[in-house]
């Protein structure tokens, strides 16, 4: 289990291990090391997902590990609640940054091994703490450091850390 806790309320997340290995273990690992503490949620679209991982206030970004492998052929699907990485138009150019969907996005799904059906790889759910979620995609958003859909006020991680 995977608590972040944020200035809006605490979310735990519980990783699929099974289904996204490489994408799980990835993000524990940057858990583990302390890189989410501080980090903001960047990009918040209220009907689609709540985005965080890689920037700290001020729209600073961080210096990530390696991209992983697209994991996003595993069966999961981009449904309310799920835990998937975000990426570029590169489909294997995920590294830290991650998004919370706030609804299913059935359009994110894995549907061809193309640039266009790649997907995003789903590999974790909330399972406490929707209410918390919802409070950050209603937050109000303006335009920042050239990024759109960034939060007025910053929504923080303030930690997050593996409870067993």
């Amino acid at each position: 289990m995977i608590i972040l806790q944020t200035n809006h309320g605490d979310i735990k997340i519980e990783l699929d291990f099974e289904k996204a290995p490489n994408t799980a273990a990835n993000f524990k690992q940057y858990v583990e090391e302390g890189f989410y503490d501080g980090t903001i949620f960047h990009r918040v679209i209220d009907g689609f997902m709540i985005q965080g991982g890689g920037f700290t206030p001020g729209m600073q970004q961080k210096a990530t590990r390696d991209p992983i492998e697209c994991e996003a052929d595993n069966g999961l699907k981009n449904e309310l609640g799920t835990l998937a990485m975000a990426r570029t138009m590169d489909p294997h150019s995920a590294s830290s940054q991650f998004f919370i969907n706030v609804k299913n996005n059935d359009f994110l799904n894995h549907s061809s091994k193309t640039a266009q059906g790649w997907g995003y790889a789903v590999f974790g759910k909330v399972v406490d703490g929707m209410d918390t979620v919802n409070a950050i995609k209603g937050v109000s958003t303006t335009m920042a450091a050239g990024h759109q859909d960034v939060p007025a006020e910053d929504v923080v991680i303030e930690k997050a850390y593996v409870a067993e």
